[in-house]
């Protein structure tokens, strides 16, 4: 994620510019991050420096959280969910939504209830297993008691009916995010929470899912999300618009625009290429630069594998108080204050692998996302004539202030979650890497992480694992020093 208008710490002129652009968060004069739920418990404090880079684990099964070290409360324990059927209506009059959501998903424990996240939206119904259920909604969980108790390893469905106005998380520490209403549309972005603002969900990336999605609006809106676009039917003045996501996906990650839009389409690779432009903004400075898409992603592919997902796009949003972008699977979703550099471009194309392919199984192992995003744009930069990614490490490493030095990449806390430690200083972790394996063993680091771990969640600790196993060289002392160590570290 990236969002504009923050100092970019040390970098050139060029890179910092590309930098303001991306940085997957809103903008703010003090480093910043997503708004948690308010009815998740109060967030743990910043951990101390974990010089293993062990990331801690949940404790006990709970079914009101997936204990999160940074964000406890958010998801729910006790069940996988393997796929999402959402059936959503949105009047933009009113904005108001009504919908329901089929959520298929496996018993992980024995269940007389089980939770689900949903925020200031009303359940007026529950059926598991096609039976009339319990259900009672404390703050932003739904409490689900179905008929019958649930056996561990048991396939169940359960399908929630609900409507209301959907409404944004409170700004808090790190901006606006979730369901953005306007007068004549519709967006719903963010990170690391916005998807129970517009359905009940398991919201945690360490249970990904596949999803169909059927939205109706009035007819002459588009309703875009994720996904391979399926059939649009048109009845009575109203418009379903349907999306399919065939490969696991973290909640926060599936994006909606609905308004006014200018939709272009064409093939790439034999994968459907779609962008889609708020009709206020179609002459955008930006555009030209969406429209690199594939070259961007064939160009980052033969550093890291083969393109994990069956789209390629964009969606640029004319939504004021979204200040940010986000990597959106498959279709990454830009707010409209690019400056046209490619280099925003480049950064949520490389989430497509690092953080939405590879997710983090916790929110402390945030760096494996924008580190390694931020470390991809600055690829990108020098092979389209930039500085090199060598004399970015060197000019930021000699001018950094502070606070690249006192936040811990590795562990950033709660509310730092996406301060400029994380993605710079995690980006030149990876130089460090770089520098100390030399070029052969690095790229074959990040293409092996990508593969042993497609499609599905990993930690700073399994990296570690992975990069010194690969490598055949002891990385660990540096890697620590790097992610964990509150002072600027021995350059490699």
């Amino acid at each position: 994620m990236t969002p504009p208008g923050r100092a970019a710490v040390a970098l050139s002129a060029a890179i910092s510019a590309a930098l303001l652009a991306t940085a997957c968060s809103p903008a703010s004069p003090s480093p910043v991050g997503p708004s948690t739920p308010p009815s998740a418990a109060p967030t743990a404090a910043p951990s101390a420096a974990v010089p293993s880079g062990t990331v801690a684990s949940a404790a006990a099964f709970d079914p009101a959280g997936l204990g999160d070290p940074y964000y406890p409360r958010a998801g729910n324990g006790g069940y996988d969910v393997g796929s999402y059927d959402l059936a959503v209506a949105y009047d933009v009059a009113r904005e108001s939504i009504t919908g329901t959501a089929t959520i298929t998903a496996v018993a992980t424990a024995d269940l007389s209830f089980f939770h689900l996240d949903l925020h200031a939206l009303t359940v007026s119904g529950v059926t598991v297993g096609g039976t009339a259920a319990r259900f009672r909604q404390e703050d932003d969980e739904l409490i689900i008691t179905p008929r019958a108790a649930l056996a561990k390893g048991a396939t169940f469905r359960v399908a929630v009916r609900y409507a209301g106005r959907p409404e944004l998380y409170p700004a808090g520490d790190h901006g606006q995010k979730g369901f953005f209403a306007g007068p004549d549309g519709a967006v719903a972005a963010g990170e690391p929470f916005s998807a129970a603002t517009w359905f009940p969900v398991n919201d945690h990336p360490g249970d990904k899912a596949t999803y169909r999605v059927a939205i109706t609006v009035p007819t002459g809106y588009a309703a875009i999300t994720n996904g391979v676009p399926g059939i649009r039917s048109t009845r009575k003045g109203e418009t379903t618009w349907h999306w399919s996501v065939g490969v696991p996906m973290a909640s926060y990650l599936l994006s909606l625009a609905i308004g006014h839009y200018t939709v272009l389409t064409s093939t790439h690779r034999g994968k459907p290429v779609l962008y889609a432009v708020a009709s206020s903004i179609r002459d955008h400075p930006m555009l030209p630069a969406l429209r690199r898409t594939p070259e961007i992603a064939d160009y980052l592919e033969t550093l890291f594998g083969p393109y994990p997902f069956e789209t390629y796009g964009g969606v640029v949003v004319d939504e004021p108080r979204m200040r940010f972008s986000l990597e959106s699977q498959g279709r990454p979703f830009y707010n409209d204050s690019g400056s046209g550099d490619s280099g925003v471009i480049a950064h949520e194309l490389a989430h497509q692998w690092f953080g939405d392919s590879v997710s983090v199984r916790s929110w402390r192992d945030i760096w494996l996302n924008e580190g390694f995003a931020t470390y991809a744009q600055l690829l990108w930069a020098e092979h389209t004539g930039g500085d090199t990614v060598d004399e970015v490490f060197n000019n930021a490493y000699e001018t950094a202030d502070g606070s690249i030095w006192s936040v811990l990449p590795g562990d950033p806390g709660p509310t730092t979650l996406f301060a400029d430690s994380v993605y710079l200083r995690g980006a030149m972790t990876l130089h460090a890497i770089r520098r100390t394996v030399g070029d052969e063993k690095f790229f074959r680091i990040l293409k092996a992480w990508t593969l042993e771990h497609r499609f599905a969640n990993a930690s700073t600790a399994e990296f570690v694992a992975l990069a010194e196993r690969v490598s055949g060289t002891a990385l660990r002392a540096l890697i620590n020093a790097w992610l964990y160590q509150p002072s600027r570290p021995a350059a490699p």
